[in-house]
This record gives structure tokens, C-alpha cells and sequence, in this order.
């Protein structure tokens, strides 16, 4: 059981990631004494969303490619809409979140990332929660969708918007401690999963 101040978290994201649900967890894991690395396909930067118009820009720490689950105790997945719509097209980051999943190591989506678990078919028959508009794409995808502002499912977690943030980040923080799950595998392979030759 890794005490969080000994744990290293892995932000998973792209342009117009809801700027609070990058920021606020990268600063509440830090200051818990976590390293916590921002990775995303791009280079650079990438930059966030605010309201109803582009925010801050975030330095990018690892390259998606570099980036590898056995590296990290966690993995976060911000939202917004725009981010995990690109992100559950990208067989990459797919499979990236996969190694965390397959690997019963804590996996964090707050708001529209829950897109990415529905993507990975890693809600089904789990409770789950996600940003009221995706409510239905949950249930669809099997999900025990629940009105919660934290809910947690053997070391998935997920989070409403960003007004859950505090019990969200505490959450992330209390199952990493707690140490790895143990996950039936109920999720299908990603389409790059499913092409001949690719493993």
C-alpha cells in the first residue's frame, strides 16, 4: 500500500481538458507529496477550457508514447468536452488507460472522462457516475449510473463536474493508499486490439 506521498499519478489528457479537473488534482496530489506527470499525445502544451472559452495552458511533462502504467499507482482523467472525445479515438490513450485498468491500479474520471471507461466497455455492471448529459451513454454502456459526487467501484472512480473536485481528489488519494484492486476483466479490446498482428 503506497503512502501518497511515495505515489506517482499519471494525468491523462489533450486540448480543451476542463481546466479545474487538470489543475485542482494536480495541485491537491502535489502538495499530498505525489509526483504527478501531465501526459498527452501533444507536445509542449496543451491548453484547457474554461466556462465558455479556451483557458490556461499546461505544460506537457511525458509524451504519450514514453508514457507506461508500470510507472504510476494512478491514473486521472479529466474532462471537458473536447478532451475525452479526442483521447477515446486515440488507440494510444486507450490503451494506456487499459494497462491501468487490467492492472487493478486506481483509475480516476471526473465529468465527460467517464467517455473513455464507456470507450474501454469498463463500466459494465460497475456504479459509476459522470456529467449529467452523459448519464444515458453510461447506462447504455451498462453502467449502475448513481447521482453521487464521488463514487468508487474496486478502484474506479468516478466524479460528476468540477464541484466535486475536493471529494474527487480525496477519494483518488484514499484508494491509493489502499493498494491495487483486483478486476475481472469486463471490458472488450480496443479496435487496435482487435486488428491481426497487433497485440
Amino acid at each position: 500500500m503506497p503512502e501518497i506521498s511515495k505515489a506517482k499519478v499519471l494525468i491523462l489528457a489533450t486540448h480543451g481538458f476542463e481546466q479545474d479537473e487538470l489543475l485542482v488534482p494536480q495541485r491537491k496530489l502535489k502538495e499530498a507529496g505525489a509526483q504527478v506527470d501531465v501526459v498527452s499525445p501533444e507536445k509542449g502544451q496543451i491548453r484547457g477550457w474554461k466556462l465558455k472559452d479556451w483557458g490556461e495552458s499546461v505544460a506537457v511533462d511525458k509524451s504519450l508514447d514514453a508514457a507506461n502504467a508500470d510507472d504510476y499507482d494512478a491514473i486521472v482523467l479529466p474532462g471537458g468536452q473536447i478532451n475525452p472525445d479526442l483521447l477515446r479515438v486515440n488507440e494510444k490513450a486507450l490503451q494506456l488507460i487499459r494497462s491501468f485498468l487490467d492492472a487493478g491500479k486506481v483509475v480516476a474520471a471526473i465529468c465527460h472522462a467517464p467517455w473513455l471507461l464507456v470507450e474501454l466497455d469498463a463500466v459494465r455492471d460497475r456504479q459509476v457516475t459522470s456529467y449529467h448529459s452523459i448519464k444515458k451513454d453510461v447506462i447504455n454502456a451498462g453502467g449502475n449510473w448513481v447521482d453521487q459526487a464521488v463514487v468508487t467501484d474496486q478502484g474506479i472512480i468516478t466524479s460528476r463536474n468540477p464541484g466535486d473536485l475536493d471529494a474527487f481528489c480525496a477519494k483518488i488519494i484514499e484508494e491509493i493508499e489502499e493498494g491495487g484492486h483486483t478486476r475481472q476483466r469486463q471490458t472488450r479490446p480496443t479496435r487496435a486490439e482487435q486488428r491481426p498482428g497487433v497485440h
